[in-house]
């Protein structure tokens, strides 16, 4: 699903317009965005939890002469998605 087809959805099923929606979904991605940004832990029930993780710097090899490279360090963004949304998929 891209976020057009999200945006129509929405607002089919609230009854506001396209651009509503859209500004809606576009408010809530942002605040999701800058929480992270902040190192804030993000829990939406029945969804998940967004938080941010560190990942230690490593060596890795790089594929094309196998030469050791060295990654840094770095945050990446984690997903853990809730128990209802597992089930569901499941």
């Amino acid at each position: 699903m891209t976020k057009t087809e999200l945006v129509a959805k929405v607002a089919k099923e609230t009854g506001m317009t396209k651009a509503a929606a859209k500004r809606c979904i576009d408010a809530a991605i942002n605040a999701l965005v800058e929480a992270l940004e902040k190192g804030e832990r993000t829990a939406i029930p029945g969804l998940g939890v967004f938080n941010i993780k560190e990942r230690k710097a490593r060596k890795g090899r790089n594929p094309q002469t196998g030469k050791v490279i060295k990654i840094p360090a770095r945050k990446v963004v984690a997903f853990k998605p809730a128990k209802s949304l597992r089930e569901k998929v499941k």
